[in-house]
Parts: structure tokens; C-alpha cells; sequence
């Protein structure tokens, strides 16, 4: 029988030379999930024996990885916000630089009033859960157009007692009636915007994601226009819309506000690329 110890040093040595890998952390990641033991019994305990069943597994989880799995389909979760949220391969997998939408959303949201906002396209939920979570008087209204994304994030937000309401839409199709005259505060999203030419040189293991979640035409800005031409209709007079955007893609998608549109500004991410796009409908 091996020891927890020796699993661990194989896993490393397995995953070893995998590119964007950490092979220690994850290692010791899927070997707590193929045990079920937690970080303070891994560490407490490095020689407790491990059955022949679970050392199956690990190996099992560890050859998912080799073959670029991205961990956290195979883990079942990941970490937003402080937040642990269930992924599966309908969503894509929340990213720390995402992080940054939901921190502007919060510093942009209105103070004093039950903020009206929406997200657009929520996946797994992440977003707009977190700013449930940062706004409990706020009403947030969450869309996608895939179902099983949507089966995802309800679950996501009952995991965490968030308030949020989901509908299963295209884009901001029918959501001005929904919402009356008065219209949203905020609309936020993380739209696709990689282009298809862009698609066979990323990485395996985001090749494994959702491409319609990700890939949005020629351009990469197919998304990013509709998404603006419709948030223009949604939003009240000095509402904001906050979205996503890849490198090299946020001068070009501030190009795309005409003259309804004022305050327009991009924000970068922590390692100095333009990742939000920020602008405010014209108060008149």
C-alpha cells in the first residue's frame, strides 16, 4: 500500500513539464479529491496509507490531466471571489482577471436604491452571485442562452443564498419588456470575444470550454457590438455598461459607442492589459 506521501511525489513527477501547470498544487489537489481527505489531513499525515481504489483513481484524475483536462472540470469547482463555485463543461471556468468586472460593477452600482443589474451571459454564475453577495438589496437578473449553463448557475447561487433571478435569453432579447420604462442601472458582462482564427492556437485545455461561450465571429467583436447596441435600449439615463474583453480588444471595442454613449474607459487587470470596458448612457 503506498502512502499518501508517494502518490503525491508521482502525481508531481506525472505532471511534470505540463504547460501552465503547477504540478505540486495540483498534485495534491487530486489526490485530495480522488481520497476525499482535506489540506489538514494531507499535511498531518503524509505516510497514512492509501487504498489500491483510491490510488485508481488519482491515477485516473492525474491521465485526465495529462490529456489537458482543465483542472477544474475535473475538480468540480473553482475558486471566484472568495467564493467556491461548481463548474462542469457547460461554463466556462471563472478566471481571477474576471474578478475586475465584478469590482467595477461594485463601484459604479448606485448607492442609496435597490440597483437594478444584469448580467449578461452568466455561465456558471460567478459574477453575478458575487454581486449578489456584495449587493443583498440590489435585484439581479442573470441570462444565458445555454440551459444547462443556467441548471449550473441556479445551483451556484442556492449554494451560496444568492439572490438572483435567471432567464434563458439571447443576448438582451426581451428584457426591455421585462423591466419596464424605467430601465437597469447596470448591465454587465463577459461576453465571447476571441476570434475564430484565434481558436485552434489557444491552449488545449481552453479548446475543452464552451466555443460559443468564447469564440464570437471574424473579429471577435461580433459579441461586443450586439452587446451595446442592445444594453443602449436596456439601461436608464446614466446607467453603465460594464463588459470583458481580451488583449489588444478594448480600443477597438470603445470604438463602438456612439453618440448615446459617454464616460467610456477601460480599466486594466493586474498584469496591465485592458480587460473592462466601461461606458454610461447619456443622462439626455
Amino acid at each position: 500500500m503506498k502512502s499518501l506521501r508517494e502518490l503525491y511525489g508521482r502525481g508531481r513527477a506525472l505532471l511534470r513539464g505540463l504547460p501552465g501547470t503547477d504540478p505540486a498544487l495540483e498534485s495534491r489537489l487530486l489526490l485530495q479529491a480522488a481520497s476525499g481527505i482535506g489540506p489538514a489531513a494531507f499535511w498531518s499525515s503524509p505516510e497514512a496509507g492509501v487504498p489500491g481504489a483510491v490510488e485508481r483513481r488519482f491515477l485516473a484524475l492525474i491521465a485526465r490531466r495529462r490529456a489537458r483536462f482543465p483542472l477544474a472540470y475535473i475538480l468540480g469547482e473553482r475558486e471566484f471571489w472568495s467564493l467556491s463555485f461548481a463548474v462542469t463543461p457547460a461554463v466556462l471556468v471563472p478566471r481571477p482577471e474576471t474578478e475586475l468586472l465584478v469590482e467595477k460593477a461594485l463601484a459604479f452600482a448606485p448607492r442609496g436604491k435597490a440597483a437594478l443589474i444584469v448580467e449578461i451571459g452568466t455561465g456558471s454564475g460567478a459574477v453575478a452571485v458575487a454581486l449578489a453577495r456584495e449587493l443583498p438589496d440590489a435585484r439581479i437578473v442573470a441570462t444565458d442562452i445555454s440551459r444547462r449553463a443556467l441548471a449550473v448557475a441556479r445551483a451556484n447561487a442556492a449554494r451560496h443564498g444568492a439572490r438572483v433571478e435567471f432567464a434563458a435569453t439571447d443576448l438582451l432579447r426581451g428584457l426591455t419588456d421585462r423591466f419596464g420604462p424605467a430601465g437597469a442601472d447596470l448591465v454587465v458582462s463577459n461576453p465571447p470575444y476571441v476570434a475564430e482564427g484565434e481558436w485552434p492556437s489557444l491552449p488545449p485545455e481552453v479548446r475543452r470550454e464552451p466555443k460559443r461561450a468564447l469564440v464570437a465571429g471574424p473579429t471577435g467583436l461580433e459579441f461586443t457590438r450586439r452587446l451595446i447596441s442592445g444594453a443602449a435600449g436596456l439601461l436608464r439615463p446614466g446607467g453603465r455598461l460594464l463588459f470583458e474583453t481580451g488583449r489588444g480588444r478594448a480600443r477597438a471595442s470603445l470604438r463602438l459607442f456612439d453618440a448615446a454613449w459617454d464616460e467610456k474607459q477601460a480599466f486594466k487587470d493586474l498584469r496591465g492589459i485592458d480587460r473592462v470596458v466601461a461606458a454610461r448612457k447619456r443622462a439626455g
